[in-house]
């Protein structure tokens, strides 16, 4: 049966979302994940054809619903939106952030491609700042292995504080080791504290001095440094979904404004003046941290793995060659796909209505009134063949073209160019390029 977001705990994400529970003891798992880690295909094969697609309410991004069980719980799984991150800068990256904040989850799990999973800690590190409820799933490792890459999954439970479980989404017998902890996840209190992030010192004392508040206010609803860390940002976006989801009285609070007030004093006086320099500071420790989890627990027997991508980043993102690279390689797809759809669509065009000739010649051969031929040659068949002429052949070069760079991964180094704001220079506090 399908319960509201209020009867199932979903109160600020996204308004009307429906979860498509079987029964009310159902447990709701969000699926999180890098894009292009095999989330999909964990998805999938977790869920088989119990599956209900539809739209985010109010959005066009694409929610993906389905059931599975295990001996001890029933699961509706929830595959939200690919991200690299919970920091949203787009309406899919929002949307994920959103669900895993606010829509209360009973746990979440977290998909990552065992061949680059130093990249992907980043997503665990911010997921785990707000639910101690986690499992990490390290798939792909089948490629791993094929690369010569060894991952002590133990070392890395143990280091991240939640369970971390290899899988090759492809084999079923892996799945269920997955499956079988999030049921402990899922059965009780986590046994174990989620590793913390340490941030600079400054953000850790702004941090402290806001928190003991803010988990008093929040009633234990989010968990209190997370939401404390967030509220020096100043997201705006993700201060409306705070305000829905703990009520506008909340950040009215005269008290709590003060405290906050207080929390950004000590940050410009240890010389953090802006969010920009905050989430500088806040990624920096992100990385720094997935870095230091990760050493000794991945090893690679081949010393030049990922030293050609190593080189081609250092291509394609430096700021002396990124942009012109980028606008060059955009360019060549955009004039393969104008110029490049000439030849097919004049083949088509020649073709389709070469028939609609020969549909004119049977319409007077049978006598059909003139008004006949004019409403389904001249109307329906002429209108539809000029747009598969000059349509179809544009979109079957561009899209593959698009798909085959998102694959390549070279989609993801020009979101990391544009990512890049302009600020300014700490040091000497000119208009910079950040990078």
């Amino acid at each position: 049966m399908g319960l509201t977001n209020s009867s199932v705990g979903i109160k600020a994400v996204d308004s009307g979302l429906v979860i498509q529970k079987q029964s009310p003891d159902d447990r709701v798992v969000a699926l999180a994940g890098n894009p292009n880690v095999g989330k999909s295909t964990v998805f999938n094969g977790l869920t088989g054809m119990n599956q209900h697609t539809g739209n985010w309410p109010g959005k066009t991004v694409t929610n993906a619903q389905g059931c599975c069980s295990t001996k001890s719980h029933a699961y509706v799984m929830v595959d939200i939106p690919g991200t690299y991150s919970l920091m949203a800068h787009s309406a899919e990256e929002e949307v994920a952030r959103n669900f895993i904040c606010f829509g209360d989850p009973d746990a979440v799990v977290v998909v990552c491609d065992a061949t680059c999973l130093e990249r992907n800690l980043n997503l665990v590190l911010q997921t785990i700042e707000i639910s101690p409820r986690v499992v990490v799933c390290v798939n792909l490792m089948d490629e791993a292995k094929r690369k010569n890459i060894k991952i002590n999954l133990e070392l890395l439970s143990t280091r991240l504080g939640v369970p971390v479980v290899g899988t090759t989404a492809r084999k079923k017998k892996s799945l269920r080791i997955l499956m079988d902890s999030l049921d402990q996840v899922c059965s009780g209190p986590a046994q174990r504290a989620p590793f913390a992030v340490r941030y600079a010192d400054a953000i850790e004392a702004s941090i402290a001095q806001l928190e003991p508040l803010v988990k008093e206010k929040c009633g234990g609803k989010l968990n209190s440094r997370w939401l404390s860390l967030k509220l020096l940002d100043q997201d705006e976006s993700l201060i409306r979904e705070i305000n829905a989801y703990l009520g506008e009285r909340f950040l009215q609070d005269n008290t709590l404004q003060n405290a906050i007030a207080q929390a950004k004093t000590i940050l410009m006086d240890r010389g953090i003046e802006n969010e920009d320099q905050l989430k500088d500071l806040t990624v920096s420790a992100l990385v720094q941290s997935a870095e230091t989890i990760c050493q000794g627990a991945i090893t690679y027997e081949d010393r030049q793995y990922a030293a050609a991508d190593r080189k081609l980043d250092k291509i394609l993102t430096s700021k002396l060659t990124g942009y012109p690279v980028m606008i060059a390689l955009l360019a060549l797809v955009f004039w393969l796909t104008i110029t490049g759809a000439n030849y097919p669509s004049q083949l088509l065009s020649n073709g389709l209505f070469w028939i609609q000739d020969r549909l004119t010649e049977f319409f007077a051969y049978i006598h059909a009134p003139a008004w006949l031929h004019g409403v389904l040659v001249l109307g329906v068949y002429r209108v539809l063949a000029w747009v598969v002429s000059v349509m179809l052949p544009p979109m079957a070069i561009f899209f593959p073209l698009f798909t085959l760079l998102e694959d390549a991964g070279y989609l993801p180094r020009i979101a990391y160019n544009l990512d890049k704001p302009f600020k300014r220079c700490c040091a000497c506090g000119k208009q910079a390029l950040c990078m």
